[in-house]
């Protein structure tokens, strides 16, 4: 069972890459960050035509997030992170497939920081660390999927060199804190765990030539519950999707799961 979490930057723009990365991957379950429409506007037939159902938690212009399923219809279980009713940001969906609960999002970015944005950000991870105890707890087998917006640490594995990054949210020493306590509830970094090779960058920003450089970060991840940990055989980053025309900022992450 092949898991992925593609943050698509648009949506309606990147249709055509979605479409040729699904027809030669063929993942199972994917989850898509940043759709930047409404859910209403989301191409359903397009990728009903390619095998895929949806479900999808649209927003217009900013945010979005949906979860693909081949030959399936995802089974909904969430359409927003418990803990603030009056969050209207399309950050967070969660169904079951095949078995296996899949929970995507499209944690905020928080810059500039300090300020507004990045207390936003910080609050939301409270709210994900309060869900991931529950969805730990319950032992069902979980994938917390998505754009995390946090570079774990500074070792080359994650960023190709801190010194400019320095002042942005993306290395926040309490976003930092937070992912480490999220993992201390015992998820494993599927990515950070499988430290041979060469790094597994998934976001290369549009500036300064940092493709062509490989001048990458690693902040979109997938983490493991419990029972899918010894499940999981293989894992890795289609960086090369981030080289095609018109591509978006980051690159599809995956796992492989054994039966």
């Amino acid at each position: 069972m092949r898991i992925a979490t593609w943050n698509i930057n648009n949506i309606a723009t990147r249709l055509p890459l979605l479409l040729a990365w699904l027809e030669t991957t063929r993942p199972d379950v994917v989850a898509l960050q940043e759709l930047k429409l409404t859910t209403a506007r989301f191409p359903a037939a397009e990728l009903e035509a390619a095998g895929y159902g949806a479900l999808v938690v649209g927003q217009a212009t900013w945010n979005g997030v949906a979860i693909l399923a081949r030959g399936a219809e995802p089974v909904p279980v969430r359409r927003a992170l418990p803990g603030a009713a009056d969050d209207r940001q399309a950050r967070y969906v969660e169904a079951a497939v095949e078995g296996v609960i899949v929970g995507c999002l499209y944690l905020p970015n928080g810059n500039p920081a300090p300020g507004a944005k990045l207390d936003y950000k910080l609050a939301w991870f409270e709210r994900l660390l309060l869900h991931g105890a529950e969805l730990w707890e319950s032992g069902h087998p979980v994938v917390l999927a998505g754009d995390f917006n946090v570079v774990p640490t500074d070792e080359p594995a994650d960023i190709y060199s801190p010194a400019s990054w320095r002042d942005n949210a993306l290395l926040h020493p309490a976003a930092r804190t937070a992912w480490r306590r999220l993992l201390a509830q015992g998820w494993v970094d599927a990515l950070g765990a499988a430290r041979d090779g060469p790094p597994r960058y998934t976001f290369w920003d549009y500036r300064r030539n940092r493709w062509p450089r490989n001048a990458g970060l690693r902040i979109d991840h997938l983490l493991l519950s419990r029972s899918v940990q010894p499940r999981l055989a293989a894992c890795g980053v289609d960086a090369a999707m981030r080289g095609i025309e018109g591509a978006s900022d980051h690159a599809p992450a995956w796992i492989e799961l054994n039966p």
